[in-house]
């Protein structure tokens, strides 16, 4: 069975898109077709159903995708503790982050890690912390650098590294900013914009809000906090940001009893060994944070 043609079945289904499926791979979509096609051939049955735009896995789809990502991981795992034993940094690395980490926390770790390790290709993916965790649980991302779950896959392994407090916030001119201390219930009466239901931040928002048996109004979601503080900005409505992103014609609200607290760190498999590179360039941001650190990796050439 051709790994490549299961690599590109797992990406389909993942994605349910051949076209998305295609850009994550560097193929074209006729490609990747291509490749689920001689898939179905070898195995004589159809994977996925083709209704109109729209695909999903037929119940051979659904048999052979736990099996193949078994497969897949097991090579990549193989291959992993094959190149640990030069001792070398180099290779593919794997990383998944948000874009908010992306924008705001990676880039000078990012730089030193490029510049000490030159021979390592970084494959970076930005994407939401929940998608970035699903995707280390089954081996498709090697390490993802975000917001930390709370209660995490038994499968993941988490390691803080930044402290990111929350804050409530509004726009200068909004009602809420003239209030001085404002009673919780009078914040949920205003509309509010959030990062969607699903996400980690907005749990923890949801969480705080319903111990004192209230949910905020929300008239507007989206996952993009440099969004959120751009609409808040003009007076669309509160939000909750990190208290890094105050500013920009966005202020804080002093809210009695609510105190919001997340973490942004690295997300790891608990029972896949990491590649020299992935232990370097969490060696890196250990460093540059201060937090405690791990074995360094051996010095590039």
């Amino acid at each position: 069975m051709d790994l490549d043609n299961l690599r590109a079945f797992v990406e389909v289904a993942d994605l349910g898109s051949f076209s998305r499926a295609a850009g994550r791979l560097h193929l074209t979509q006729p490609a990747v077709s291509k490749r689920v096609a001689a898939l179905e051939e070898e195995l004589g049955v159809a994977l996925f159903d083709r209704v109109g735009r729209g695909i999903g896995l037929t119940e051979a789809g659904r048999t052979l995708l736990e099996g193949a990502r078994e497969i897949l991981a097991s090579v990549q795992e193989t291959r992993t503790r094959i190149d640990n034993l030069s001792g070398e940094v180099a290779g593919r690395l794997r990383l998944a982050t948000s874009h908010h980490i992306g924008l705001h926390r990676l880039p000078d770790p990012l730089r030193d890690f490029i510049r000490r390790w030159p021979r390592v290709e970084l494959d970076l993916q930005f994407m939401d912390s929940e998608e970035a965790c699903r995707e280390v649980a089954r081996g498709t991302r090697e390490l993802a650098v975000v917001t930390l779950p709370e209660r995490a896959d038994e499968a993941l392994q988490v390691d803080p590294i930044w402290p990111d407090p929350l804050q409530p916030v509004a726009a200068g001119d909004h009602p809420l900013a003239r209030c001085g201390r404002i009673e919780l219930p009078e914040l949920a009466s205003h509309a509010a914009i959030l990062p969607g239901s699903g996400t980690f931040t907005r749990r923890i928002i949801d969480r705080a809000f319903a111990g004192f048996g209230l949910q905020p109004r929300v008239m507007m979601e989206t996952n993009y906090l440099e969004t959120i503080r751009m609409m808040v900005s003009i007076g669309l409505g509160w939000s909750v940001l990190p208290r890094t992103m105050l500013g920009n014609g966005v202020v804080p609200l002093s809210v009695e009893g609510l105190d919001l607290q997340r973490q942004l760190g690295i997300v790891t498999h608990r029972r896949r060994e990491l590649s020299n590179a992935a232990r370097a360039f969490a060696e890196v941001l250990r460093r540059r944070t201060g937090t405690r650190t791990c074995p360094t990796p051996p010095s590039s050439p």
